[in-house]
C-alpha cells in the first residue's frame, strides 16, 4: 500500500468511528426523549441542532490549533508545538464564556426564535434544555480542543476512545436521568458524560510524550502573538463549516415547497447519507493532519497526499452510491416509512450518487488545502458552490427530489472543478518556487 495511504487510512479511521458514536449516541438519546411526547422531542432537536451550529465556534480554536500543533510537530520544534497549545487554550478562554454566559442569559429569546411556531410546550421545554446545555457548552467547547491538540499531535486514536467513552456514558445513563427530570435530564446526562471524558481527555495530554516535551520548552511566541495565529487558522475552517450548514438548512426550506412527503424523504435519505459523508470528513480531518506534519518538516507533498486522499475518499463514495442504490427500499422500509414517502425515499437514495462521489473527491482534497494553510481558498470555493447550488436547487425543484439531486451534483463538479484547478496552480508555483532555489543555490 502507498504510504501517504497507509497514513491517511491510520489517522481517518479512529476519526470516522468517532463520529458513528456520536450519531448513535444522538440517536439513542431521541428515542428515550420520544417517550415524553412530541413537544419534547422537537424541543431537544432544536436544542441539539444548535449545538451543531455552535461546533461552528468550537472549530475556530480546534482545528487551528490542530494545524499549527501538526507543523510544529512536522518541523520538531517544541518550542512551537507549546505556543500552538498555550494559543488555543487562550481563544478558548476568550470565546467560551461569551458563548455559555450569553447563551444562558438569551436562552429564552433563543428557544422563542428557533420555536416560535411550534407546539407551545415545545419553547418552554427548549428553554429547560438551554438552561443546563448552554453554560455545559463549555464542556463541549474543551473537548474538542483537547481532541484538536492530540489530533495536532498525530493521535486520533485516543478522541475516539474519548468520544467512545463519552457516548457510551449517555446512552447508560439517559434513561435515569430523563425519566427522573425529564428533558432537562438529557441535558444533565451529557454534560456530565462529557466531563468525564474530557478529565480523561486532559490526562491523556499530559501523558502523551510530544506534548511533555512541548511543556518544558522555552515558548516560540507570546500568548497574544499565539491566539492571533490559532483565530487566523482556524476561523476559514470554522467559516466553511459555518456556510455548509447554512446552505444545507435553506436546502430543506427549498425541498418543503415540494410538499411534507417529500420533506420526509428527503430527512430519512439524508439522515442515512451521514454514514458515508461522515467518511470523507475523516478522511479531510487524516488528509489535513499529514499534509500539516509534511509541510512542517519541510517537504511539499501535497500533491501526492491530495491523489491518496481523492482515491481513498472517492472509493468509499462509490461503495457508498452502490449500496445506497441497491438497499434503497430496504433502507425505507426499515425507518418504516409509507408507500409515498419510501417512493420519494428510493428516488433520491438512487439519484444521489454521482453528488456522493463528487462531494467525497471534493472534501478529501479539502484537507490538503487546510492542512497546508489553503483554508481561505476552500471558504471562497464553498462559498462559490452554496451560492450555485441554492439557485439551482430552486430552478430544478420542479423535477420533484430528482431535481435536487441535479443541483447537488452540478454545484458539486463545480467545486470540484474550481478546487483542481486551483491545486494545479499552486502545484505549478511551487515547482516554479523550487527551480529558483535550487538555481540560487547552484549560484
Amino acid at each position: 500500500m502507498n504510504a501517504h495511504r497507509k497514513q491517511l487510512v491510520a489517522l481517518a479511521h479512529p476519526v470516522y468511528l468517532s463520529l458513528l458514536a456520536s450519531v448513535a449516541a444522538g440517536i439513542i438519546n431521541t428515542v428515550w426523549v420520544s417517550r415524553l411526547g412530541g413537544a419534547a422531542v422537537a424541543a431537544v432537536a432544536v436544542a441539539t441542532n444548535t449545538e451543531n451550529v455552535l461546533l461552528g465556534v468550537a472549530l475556530v480554536f480546534a482545528s487551528g490549533t490542530t494545524v499549527l500543533v501538526a507543523h510544529a510537530r512536522g518541523a520538531d520544534d517544541p518550542g512551537a508545538v507549546r505556543a500552538a497549545v498555550r494559543g488555543g487554550w487562550a481563544l478558548f478562554a476568550a470565546v467560551t464564556p461569551v458563548i455559555a454566559l450569553g447563551g444562558f442569559l438569551l436562552r429564552e429569546p433563543l428557544a422563542r426564535l428557533v420555536l416560535g411556531g411550534g407546539d407551545g410546550r415545545a419553547p418552554a421545554l427548549a428553554v429547560q434544555y438551554f438552561a443546563v446545555s448552554l453554560p455545559g457548552i463549555a464542556v463541549f467547547f474543551a473537548q474538542n480542543l483537547v481532541d484538536g491538540i492530540l489530533k495536532g499531535a498525530g493521535d486520533t486514536r485516543t478522541p475516539m476512545r474519548l468520544a467512545l467513552l463519552a457516548n457510551g456514558l449517555i446512552l447508560g445513563l439517559d434513561p435515569f436521568l430523563i425519566h427522573a427530570y425529564g428533558v432537562p435530564g438529557a441535558a444533565l446526562s451529557t454534560v456530565l458524560c462529557r466531563s468525564v471524558a474530557l478529565v480523561a481527555g486532559l490526562r491523556a495530554l499530559r501523558r502523551d510524550p510530544l506534548l511533555s516535551e512541548a511543556a518544558t520548552a522555552r515558548t516560540a511566541e507570546a500568548t497574544g502573538a499565539a491566539l492571533r495565529r490559532t483565530l487566523t487558522t482556524g476561523l476559514p475552517m470554522s467559516a466553511d463549516f459555518t456556510v455548509r450548514q447554512g446552505g444545507a438548512l435553506v436546502l430543506v426550506a427549498i425541498v418543503a415547497r415540494l410538499g411534507t412527503t417529500a420533506v420526509a424523504a428527503y430527512a430519512i435519505a439524508y439522515k442515512v447519507m451521514y454514514v458515508a459523508t461522515m467518511a470523507f470528513y475523516s478522511v479531510r480531518q487524516a488528509a489535513s493532519i499529514h499534509t500539516a506534519h509534511s509541510r512542517g518538516a519541510g517537504r511539499d507533498e501535497r500533491g501526492a497526499i491530495g491523489r491518496q486522499a481523492v482515491l481513498v475518499s472517492g472509493a468509499v463514495g462509490l461503495l457508498a452510491a452502490g449500496l445506497l442504490a441497491a438497499l434503497a427500499p430496504w433502507i425505507m422500509r426499515a425507518f418504516g416509512a409509507g408507500p409515498a414517502v419510501a417512493h420519494d425515499g428510493v428516488l433520491f437514495l438512487r439519484c444521489v450518487g454521482p453528488y456522493l462521489l463528487l462531494m467525497a473527491c471534493f472534501i478529501a482534497l479539502g484537507g490538503v488545502f487546510e492542512g497546508s494553510g489553503g483554508a481561505p481558498v476552500l471558504l471562497r470555493v464553498t462559498l462559490t458552490g452554496t451560492a450555485v447550488q441554492l439557485p439551482l436547487a430552486l430552478a430544478l425543484s420542479g423535477l420533484g427530489l430528482a431535481g435536487i439531486c441535479l443541483a447537488l451534483a452540478l454545484s458539486m463538479t463545480v467545486q470540484c472543478a474550481a478546487l483542481w484547478l486551483w491545486a494545479r496552480r499552486s502545484a505549478r508555483t511551487g515547482r516554479q518556487e523550487d527551480a529558483r532555489v535550487s538555481l540560487a543555490r547552484a549560484a
